[in-house]
């Protein structure tokens, strides 16, 4: 299959060209040349990377939590001017998000992008990767961002600037992020990995951070986007992507109730995308609009990827035949020669 023609070789050019961009892009414009960019990338990407060109909307939140709302409102001052800060930086947000909605996590966040990475490696290497999640996991595992991005990223935050937590409860989902410490060994700073013996809570955080993100690795060898299904930044993703130009929709034909082969492409496990059948709009929470159920939807036209009304693509029962047939001769081989790749489960999967 011709590269230039296969969805998911573009989609990995952009998600690389952006990953150096925004790991090494401070050295176009000097130190956080995120501050003439924007200080909120609707992707992880960390402040703590000075070589970096931008930062994610997670960390003006906590800081504004901490410094600006929780001590106006312990203190009796003006709302709306411990608001203000917050409501640019959503509105910052916005801008961006609107453009390609949540395809920020499946095209351009470095963080998704390096797992996928770590998953192809556990491909060649011939590891036994893990094809879809359970029913249940996958329930059990989705309140989870929602609980990091209201806790970690804007409750504790406000408690500590109410003066109810200690300053080290301020910024707590960037001190365990994925991306602090990615981001950083990636550009050649290597402090970010390391024990905080300061206090109780700086050394439980950075226990929980090295943990996170070493466990993150060695899951995403095996299990496709491990952390990603737990990433607040899906969830805030999600509260606002029906007001996304870009979206996934559906068009269900008879055979869409049997077929199931879209559910078993996403990397997210949402088995939503086969069992809807009265929603045009299929942009569910965890949809990160890598647009893999299209590829492998074999009837015409089932699933698009639509921005607003004009199809970008389309599925597309011959481009199925082909990708099929080049996903099965890339599943052949590894570093170790050429052979069929066991995957848990019963059934092979496109990954």
């Amino acid at each position: 299959m011709n590269p230039l023609k296969n969805l998911s070789v573009i989609r990995k050019l952009v998600q690389l060209t952006t990953f150096v961009f925004f790991i090494y892009g401070g050295f176009l414009g000097s130190y956080y040349l995120a501050d003439k960019v924007s200080g909120a990338l609707p992707a992880l990407h960390c402040a703590y990377n000075m070589d970096g060109a931008d930062l994610c909307t997670l960390v003006p939140f906590q800081h504004q939590m901490d410094h600006r709302l929780g001590p106006i409102i312990a203190q009796g001052g003006n709302l709306l001017m411990g608001l203000m800060p917050t409501l640019i930086t959503l509105g910052t947000f916005l801008l961006f998000f609107v453009f390609l909605n949540k395809a920020f996590c499946g095209w351009i966040c470095p963080v998704g992008t390096f797992q996928e990475l770590l998953h192809i490696l556990g491909q060649k290497l011939g590891l036994r990767r893990t094809g879809s999640l359970d029913e249940e996991t996958v329930r059990r595992t989705r309140p989870v961002k929602w609980a990091i991005l209201g806790l970690l990223v804007f409750g504790f935050p406000l408690l500590t600037g109410l003066g109810w937590l200690n300053h080290d409860m301020g910024d707590p989902f960037c001190r365990i992020c994925p991306s602090r410490i990615l981001s950083t060994l990636a550009a050649g700073d290597t402090s970010q990995l390391y024990v905080d013996t300061a206090t109780t809570t700086t050394l439980f955080w950075s226990l929980v951070a090295d943990f996170l993100f070493g466990l993150m690795i060695a899951m995403a060898l095996t299990i496709r986007l491990p952390f990603c299904r737990i990433c607040p930044m899906l969830a805030l993703h999600a509260v606002f992507r029906k007001l996304g130009l870009l979206r996934l929709v559906k068009n269900p034909s008879p055979r869409c109730g049997k077929c199931g082969l879209c559910a078993k492409a996403c990397p997210m496990d949402i088995r939503e995308i086969h069992t809807e059948m009265d929603k045009h709009n299929v942009t569910f929470e965890d949809c990160t609009l890598c647009g893999r159920c299209v590829e492998f939807c074999p009837d015409k036209d089932v699933l698009q990827l639509k921005y607003t009304v004009f199809p970008l693509f389309s599925a597309d029962p011959q481009y199925f035949k082909v990708r099929k047939k080049a996903q099965t001769e890339w599943e052949k081989k590894t570093l170790f020669g050429n052979h069929a790749q066991g995957v848990k489960k019963s059934g092979a999967k496109p990954t």
